[in-house]
């Protein structure tokens, strides 16, 4: 279910609830290997599912880690929805780790926790989200990251 914001107010009120989780997006070997394409990233332990079988680690290819971090926007539209707002403004990351990896086939969830919320000028704020992407039903995120987003009223 989305959560709505439809002022500054009630934004600054969601600070320290619980995270909001968006349902389960696959990645899959298809999808990694269009981002290889795309990043021109086709490193062999991404888009070589025989040898990762056999030299990898993980015994199968991986995602890109940019590639997990990526699919924050699609959940983040998911999870929340802002009407009256004039403009909101994707402000950058603030620490992105990823602590695992996302071997192809994975489904990830993404979950979003408001921690702060910082006046810029009148109607004008910027958030903080502390955002982490599992493999469905793992405790320990693949991702974890500080994402900021301006938001305007």
């Amino acid at each position: 279910m989305q959560k709505s914001f439809d002022s500054i107010e009630a934004i600054k009120a969601f600070v320290g609830q619980p995270a909001v989780s968006g349902g389960a997006i696959t990645v899959d070997q298809d999808m990694i290997n269009v981002f290889a394409g795309v990043t021109q990233d086709k490193q062999w332990i991404h888009t070589d599912p025989e040898r990762a079988a056999t030299e990898s680690p993980f015994k199968s290819t991986i995602a890109h880690g940019l590639l997990t971090l990526s699919l924050v926007t699609g959940w983040y539209h998911r999870c929340f929805a802002f009407p009256n707002r004039k403009m909101a403004l994707n402000y950058g990351f603030d620490k992105v780790r990823f602590t695992g990896p996302v071997p192809s086939g994975s489904k990830l969830v993404g979950r979003f926790q408001l921690e702060r919320v910082d006046d810029i000028k009148p109607d004008e704020v910027r958030c903080f989200w502390h955002v982490e992407i599992h493999i469905e039903g793992a405790e320990r995120p693949v991702m974890v990251a500080t994402w900021l987003m301006q938001i305007r009223y």
